[in-house]
């Protein structure tokens, strides 16, 4: 039985057996090897090196079995840098040499005369950092991020902009005292600062773990002689389908203390916080603390409000706590801060004086102190809890035009008083917002048959949704989002209902790539969207629909070319929605390298999203309301079609999401996108009865279809691009993104078993040479390998691995039967990103075989919510996401 055949058979089992391990038993039977042993054993060690130096046996208080852990005291071997101009082979530089002058100019006009971030820094890229853990707080108003050791470590408070410090004073004490006498006190930290000396640091990190499964994650500490044994619990609420709870900037802290001790304790925990984020604003003066105590249904919540009065983007953290609170209103944290820590160690109380502190003097910082005790009974277990909530009701960002409001003030209103009620809510609520997390993810967790790595792989990335720079904002009462132009005219209603009931949605291309909503990244990212809170997802395309109907004629340089061009252009879905640090929505496209315009791929990859979007919602309205806006971009793209073929041609340079690998001629990337959109516009005209349509891009499709068979198909896969280059033939992880959004669809399983054979031997190319050929076959799939075996140097993106489209590409595989090759080929990406490169809560665009990585904690490996997608398909009928 030849390959094809098998593969069929494969997926035809799969399709009738509802399980994955009778998927797996398919393989068997059809006659499939596995993977060699050896190979199989490297994966499976990988994960216990991460905790190879936990000393303990204590497991913790309801620790998950799936996730990301890792030992207190592990060290990460490699040590990777980031990509810089040194990386680039001298063929690129002589290519690239007038990009970077222009870019150097560009560079010195932006930072030194304007004073502003630009979107890309080429010239500081991010260090690595291994030590980030899940980040705290709901969608869109602001991140703090825990990482995995305990530090505050990177803030998010400012729309979009990140400060990446950690606050050396923000931390959780433990006090153990046995009737009048103090037992034991620590700082729960393995740092050793120069600061706060008299503080007790350093706690082995041999007696400690840390356990990860966003949107939770829990910190085990054993304290050493003590017979103690503490777990923090975090836990903050992202709860998919939920657009209220969702949106709430907070955390909750709950610590579990178990005593096996033969007599009772009494404990505190001492919860300290700096008014700040370790910028140098927290000197500028101005800032003060006070006390507050809330009661509101029998419920009492006391705590510390830590008021940041900056000019611009000011706000409130609030630390509160529930049971037997105490606070220090002011402290300083400068020095060795022994006078705070003595007061603890004395009697396990804090002096809780009632009134507020002054405002801090120009140079000086304050912070605060909130304990919460209890009593824990011999053998017996108790809880304390604290939360942390941030209050910017109204931010501003690069410029001042119309501060937008964030979506939690439609509950809590923009005063800047919220704290204290968002504090009182969280930790009177949390526990609901547990039982709506697991009801979510135990079906995943408990599925036998998915492995461990992929569990907490699928959960973890999701991360970004909330730290990815996000927004979540009310729409303005008068907004209109397509510029005046209505639905009978081409545009679209001034205020789609579902942009004003459920607001604006905006997540960063990444940390280091400063633009909101890049499209063509979106493409990948807008799985985790569309199946967990489809209205945002929704949202996000109401208001690139009402982009594309705009114009924005100023001209301006584009780095690449040296050519300028308008800002926007009427009938073309723009790359991006803005900069945080201009305005954006207003001002859209700010990524500037290459004219976005003639790019071949965002209008093909708005259509797919609208007929997907539908496919999973069935939402008519949408569909009827984005139809004209298809047909516009459409008609726009129609023009790459120089010889009339039905087919689109790129222009000879890197004119789509690889803007770094040129392209010429009709290519299996954008050519494969472009019959897949053909295809989608046939299916949504016979929705819409448009019959005139409907034939227009049925002779389309017949005709490029036949044209891409011609000009690509090599008999094996299908080539890069049709140039006749000596590189043009290099097998592109990525050809089969087209058929790939059409399965996510409910389509493309159609009886054509010549394209369906096609798609499969292309695959099963790809993983042949892209994934098993590259990294020991450890690493997931390069973008680019020759038939040879080799990746292809040609561009700086060619020989690089690119996590999002690896989860994509993995998703395919699983649409087509290839269950084990995809799991396989993701794999490779979570182990190397996660457990090897120590990137956890910062997974990069991309990685190189050795050495390098680019651009850190990135949008496009949230795709890895199409592998769930596949999955889901596998045993029961896509269900409705509405």
């Amino acid at each position: 039985m030849d390959s094809w055949s098998r593969c069929r058979q494969i997926h035809k089992r799969i399709l009738s057996s509802g399980s994955y391990v009778a998927a797996e038993n398919a393989r068997r039977a059809a006659g499939m090897r596995d993977l060699p042993w050896h190979k199989q054993k490297i994966t499976i060690c990988s994960n216990i090196q991460l905790m190879a130096g936990y000393r303990s046996t204590e497991t913790g208080f309801r620790v998950p079995k799936d996730g990301w852990r890792i030992c207190l005291a592990h060290e990460f071997k490699e040590k990777r840098k980031p990509f810089q101009a040194k990386d680039v082979s001298l063929s690129n530089i002589v290519e690239h040499i007038g990009l970077g002058v222009r870019y150097l100019k560009w560079w010195y006009k932006k930072t030194q005369v304007e004073k502003k971030a630009p979107f890309i820094d080429m010239f500081r890229a991010l260090p690595l950092k291994q030590i980030y853990g899940v980040p705290l707080g709901g969608i869109g108003g602001g991140t703090i991020t825990r990482g995995w050791k305990g530090e505050f470590c990177r803030w998010q408070l400012n729309p979009g902009m990140y400060h990446y410090k950690t606050v050396i004073a923000d931390q959780f004490t433990v006090c153990l005292r046995r009737g009048d006498q103090t037992l034991y006190q620590q700082v729960l930290s393995t740092d050793r600062p120069h600061t706060l000396q008299g503080w007790n640091w350093g706690f082995c990190g041999e007696y400690a773990f840390y356990h990860a499964l966003y949107p939770r994650a829990w910190s085990v500490y054993q304290l050493p002689g003590q017979n103690v044994t503490l777990t923090c619990r975090q836990v903050s609420p992202v709860i998919p389908h939920n657009y209220k709870d969702s949106s709430l900037p907070v955390a909750v802290f709950e610590w579990h203390i178990e005593n096996k001790n033969d007599y009772a304790l009494d404990v505190s925990i001492m919860f300290t916080m700096v008014n700040g984020s370790g910028h140098k604003d927290d000197k500028s003066g101005g800032h003060w603390n006070e006390p507050f105590h809330l009661e509101k249904e029998g419920e009492r919540v006391s705590g510390v409000l830590l008021h940041h009065c900056t000019p611009v983007n000011p706000y409130t953290l609030c630390m509160a706590a529930r049971e037997q609170v105490i606070h220090q209103t002011a402290f300083n944290p400068e020095g060795t801060c022994g006078a705070l820590w003595n007061d603890l160690i004395s009697d396990g109380t804090l002096g809780s004086p009632s009134g507020s502190s002054l405002p801090t003097r120009r140079g000086q910082r304050v912070a605060a102190a909130l304990a919460a005790g209890c009593s824990v009974p011999p053998h017996g277990h108790n809880s304390v809890e604290f939360s942390l909530a941030w209050d910017m009701p109204k931010m501003t960002f690069g410029f001042v035009y119309f501060p937008p409001v964030r979506r939690y003030t439609r509950y809590y209103g923009t005063k800047g008083d919220a704290g204290p009620s968002i504090s009182h809510y969280a930790l009177t609520h949390y526990k609901e917002w547990e039982k709506m997390i697991e009801e979510w993810q135990t079906p995943i967790l408990q599925n036998s048959s998915l492995p461990s790595w992929y569990k907490s792989a699928l959960f973890n990335e999701l991360y970004f949704v909330a730290d990815g720079g996000t927004v979540w904002v009310e729409l303005p009462e008068d907004s209109d989002i397509s510029g005046g132009l209505r639905s009978k005219d081409g545009g679209l209603p001034g205020q789609p209902h579902i942009v004003k009931e459920y607001g604006r949605f905006a997540y960063l291309e990444g940390q280091e790539y400063r633009m909101y909503n890049t499209y063509d990244v979106h493409f990948y990212a807008s799985f985790a969207l569309i199946m967990l809170w489809p209205k945002l997802a929704l949202s996000l395309q109401y208001d690139i629909a009402g982009s594309v109907v705009q114009h924005d004629p100023t001209e301006r340089l584009n780095l690449m070319s040296g050519h300028c061009s308008p800002v926007k252009t009427r009938n073309v879905v723009p790359h991006d929605i803005g900069d945080p640090d201009d305005e954006p929505w207003l001002r859209v496209n700010a990524y500037m390298i290459h004219d976005t315009a003639d790019w071949k791929d965002l209008n093909l990859k708005f259509v797919l999203h609208v007929y997907r979007d539908y496919h999973l919602t069935q939402d008519t309205q949408y569909l009827k309301d984005m139809w004209p806006i298809c047909q516009a971009v459409m008609k726009t793209e129609m023009k790459f079609d120089k010889d009339g073929d039905g087919l689109i041609e790129n222009s000879g340079y890197a004119d789509q999401t690889y803007d770094g690998w040129s392209v010429t001629g009709p290519s299996a990337y954008c050519g494969g996108l472009w019959l897949a959109s053909v295809c989608v516009m046939c299916k949504m005209a016979r929705l819409l009865n448009s019959d005139s349509v409907y034939e227009y891009y049925q002779d389309v499709l017949k005709r490029g279809s036949e044209a891409f068979d011609k000009l690509l198909w090599n008999g094996n896969y299908y080539n890069y691009d049709s140039s006749g280059r000596s590189l043009s033939n290099s097998v592109m992880s990525d050809q089969c993104a087209g058929h790939w959004f059409l399965r996510a669809s409910g389509l493309g399983d159609d009886d054509d078993d010549e394209f369906q054979h096609k798609v499969c031997s292309a695959l099963q190319t790809v993983f042949r040479l892209n994934v098993m050929c590259f990294g020991d076959g450890q690493m997931g799939a390069v973008n680019g390998m020759r038939p040879e075996g080799m990746p292809d140097r040609s561009s700086v993106q060619s020989d690089e691995v690119w996590v999002g489209v690896v989860y994509g590409l993995a998703a395919t595989m699983i649409h087509e039967g290839m269950l084990k090759e995809g799991l396989h080929t993701a794999e490779g990406c979570y182990r190397t990103v996660w457990e090897h490169l120590g990137m956890a809560f910062q997974t990069p665009e991309a990685y190189s075989e050795k050495g390098i990585y680019r651009s850190l904690a990135y949008m496009r490996p949230l795709s890895i919510w199409a592998m769930q997608l596949a999955l889901d398909n596998l045993s029961t009928p896509t269900q409705t996401m509405g």
